[in-house]
């Protein structure tokens, strides 16, 4: 009755009687485990289930299968790997320049490249003048520039 009843509900189901025979297996499991009230409801059920996992992992497979179409675009993507490594480096060039500044220049720098924060906000933030970080800005670009220089 479980066959004919899968058979109509799945007619593209070639793993019938797999499904069955764990169908079987999980309700003998349970019913070590704790009593089941319904057993036909929940044979039922079960094999449900099992077919349905059987369809979700035929798919996954399907797609991971032409997923390898993706790995033959590698040479596309290349340039965006070596834009995304070249960027990081950069980054880091960066990240130390700034670190080898002085403090108040290190802050300034920070404050205006990182947090983009105008002139005045950094003066007003730091308690400073407007024309103050204007210098700093200036000596940190100058020394930023060295630096990276240095460095490349």
């Amino acid at each position: 009755m479980l066959r004919a009843w899968l058979k109509s509900r799945f007619p593209d189901l070639t793993e019938l009687d797999d499904i069955v025979q764990e169908a079987y297996a999980r309700i003998i499991g349970m019913r070590a485990r704790r009593e089941v009230r319904q057993p036909k409801a929940f044979f039922f059920a079960t094999a449900r289930n099992l077919a349905l996992d059987f369809f979700r992992r035929r798919r996954i497979s399907r797609e991971d299968l032409l997923g390898g179409y993706d790995e033959l675009s590698v040479l596309d993507e290349a340039e965006d790997v070596a834009e995304n490594v070249s960027r990081n480096q950069e980054i880091e060039i960066m990240t130390q320049a700034i670190l080898s500044l002085l403090e108040r220049c290190r802050q300034v720098m920070t404050l205006r490249n990182v947090y983009s924060l105008s002139h005045k906000d950094i003066a007003a933030q730091l308690g400073i003048s407007v024309r103050t970080v204007e210098a700093q800005v200036t000596i940190g670009i100058r020394r930023c520039t060295e630096f990276v220089r240095r460095h490349l």
